[in-house]
């Protein structure tokens, strides 16, 4: 019996780069399958594309490709852009792969390692994620803030994330349940949760490549909201902030009692030591409200139960085998 691969690509307006993606991917997919059959492996594939609300000439382009090839490719369309996060939740959710590849339709994540990624899953890995150690199109400042991030989330997580990690990532079937079953937050790092389910973990390192077009959908805004959600989901430590404060402030404020018994002076005068005092302590206090509104803004979120997205079309490969009741289920769970 073959094993299915299901690549799970998210789209969101990349109408220059989306033929040479497919082109460039099918070649390797068709080399590889047809390599495997000649040593009595059998592998077959589907390219699950979910177009995330796309408002370029992604969804014609898309649909050209699933009329030019039936056999191998799925198409899931949004019924308007919910992110890049729900797009590979849509795509965890509808594919039924032995193996799940999810990767990016700009070939920053290459799909010449494909097989690798497949022979490592043959030794038995059962998660592996993908670790970059160059990205040629990322300034200076979008690599320092991605270090500084790891560093921080680590520092302050049970959950250790390996630096570098990218969405790139491949799982097997049983993880794959794991996730469709047990990681429904609303707020979602789905590549946070690959490297918390445990299972046997590997890793490649590979260098993204330039970008074929476009440009990168996450701006600094984004990016900085982005950190924000990840560390709330995976760390309490920013609530116990108030705590650290009150012990400071506690312990100036003895220190002030102390030097005010003392001196002979009396008390320290002066009204810019007052004002800075002061200012600094509702900076404070305003700083701890803001961590407390942050976490209450994301147990709202989740009170809402709103669905992680809502699928307008599918258009199952011919050659797949996509649960239905799976996909049924998790519409209702969400």
């Amino acid at each position: 019996m073959s094993k299915l691969i299901s690549l799970i690509v998210s789209v969101y307006n990349e109408e220059n780069g989306l033929k040479q993606f497919y082109e460039t991917t099918k070649s390797i997919m068709d080399k590889f399958t047809a390599d495997s059959a000649a040593e009595d492996k059998k592998y077959s594939y589907e390219l699950c594309f979910v177009n995330d609300g796309s408002s370029d000439n992604s969804s014609r382009i898309l649909t050209d490709i699933k009329e030019k090839d039936p056999e191998h490719v799925t198409l899931i369309s949004f019924s308007r852009n919910f992110g890049h996060e729900a797009a590979m939740t849509a795509g965890l959710d509808y594919a039924s792969g032995d193996y799940l590849i999810f990767m990016d339709a700009d070939l920053q994540h290459p799909p010449a390692l494909i097989p690798d990624i497949i022979s490592r899953f043959e030794k038995g890995a059962e998660v592996i994620s993908m670790v970059r150690t160059k990205n040629e199109t990322a300034g200076g400042l979008k690599n320092l803030t991605s270090d500084l991030f790891y560093k921080l989330i680590n520092e302050i997580s049970e959950t250790r994330l390996i630096p570098g990690a990218s969405d790139f990532f491949a799982i097997d079937s049983n993880a794959a349940m794991v996730l469709r079953e047990n990681y429904r937050e609303k707020v979602r790092f789905l590549r946070g949760y690959v490297q918390n389910i445990g299972f046997n973990k590997d890793t490649i390192e590979y260098e993204a490549a330039a970008r074929i077009a476009g440009h990168s959908h996450y701006s600094i805004k984004k990016l900085w909201k982005f950190s924000m959600d990840t560390i709330i989901c995976f760390s309490n430590v920013p609530l116990k902030l108030g705590i650290y404060a009150g012990l400071v402030s506690g312990t100036l404020g003895i220190l002030l009692i102390i030097y005010t018994l003392l001196t002979r002076n009396g008390a320290p005068s002066g009204y810019a030591t007052i004002v800075i005092v002061l200012c600094f302590m509702f900076a404070v206090l305003f700083m701890l409200l803001g961590i407390l509104g942050s976490y209450i803004a994301v147990l709202f979120r989740e009170m809402q139960d709103r669905p992680i997205y809502i699928v307008k079309d599918v258009e199952k490969a011919a050659g797949g085998h996509i649960n239905e009741k799976m996909c049924d289920s998790r519409r209702s769970a969400d």
